[in-house]
């Protein structure tokens, strides 16, 4: 279960958010602030695995908070370091590399639909949990955790279809090269069904995905979705 703090110094919008957060299978709000010093105080009595924060705050910027919670961390090494995801309507170029400079892990702006934000928490989930078993990360673990890829190694998605999905569901194929169905990549991905299969047929349609028919008893078929794995190239 991840824990999180939610930071904006609008009641309703922190309402909200909340309310997005606990509608995630394996997310659970902790505690909810609206002011700088409000949050750092709950950091510290809390222990959240992420934060929410908000740039806008009526004592100090968001900024602000996530240097204070490094140096707190940094005070302390056995202390687990939080993740950090700005949500704010802060747009401006400065804002947001300040934000990545201080160590946070996306930034969200304001105003998103539901699933933007929820597609973010996914994908939090992903990383945390494809990090934990590893002893060295490979290149591709470091693009996923940066939530950024060289140009020209994703093709745009279609209208509708969210980058950190498509990781996700790419990877459960990946780890099931036995194939799986609809429901069954929803289910290994805290996916809804209708979800799921939008990027398993986007995968299909673009050459990624091999779809086989399993007959069983009396109705449809069972369109099970298997990962093409191509060979590496090699250099000459």
């Amino acid at each position: 279960m991840t824990k999180v703090l939610v930071v904006d110094d609008d009641f309703m919008v922190a309402k909200l958010h909340s309310r997005y957060v606990s509608e995630m299978m394996g997310f659970t709000v902790v505690g909810v602030a609206h002011s700088g010093t409000q949050a750092l105080r709950s950091v510290e009595a809390l222990r959240p695995d992420l934060v929410l924060l908000d740039v806008y705050l009526p004592d100090m910027d968001g900024i602000g908070v996530l240097r204070g919670i490094r140096t707190a961390e940094e005070r302390d090494p056995d202390r687990i370091p939080v993740d950090v995801l700005f949500v704010t309507a802060a747009r401006d170029a400065g804002t947001v590399r300040a934000a990545l400079r201080a160590g946070a892990l996306h930034y969200l702006i304001k105003p998103f639909e539901r699933t933007a934000l929820q597609e973010q928490l996914r994908h939090v989930t992903a990383v945390r949990a494809r990090l934990a078993g590893l002893d060295e990360a490979r290149q591709e673990d470091v693009d996923e955790l940066f939530g950024s890829r060289p140009p020209g190694t994703r093709e745009q998605l279609p209208k509708g279809l969210a980058a950190p999905t498509a990781d996700l569901v790419e990877r459960t194929l990946r780890e099931h090269p036995g194939g799986l169905s609809a429901s069954e990549c929803a289910r290994a991905g805290s996916l809804s069904r209708v979800s799921a299969r939008r990027y398993l047929e986007y995968f299909t349609e673009t050459g990624r995905v091999e779809v086989t028919l399993r007959y069983g008893g009396a109705g449809r078929p069972e369109r099970r979705y298997q990962w093409i794995e191509r060979p590496r190239r090699t250099r000459p």
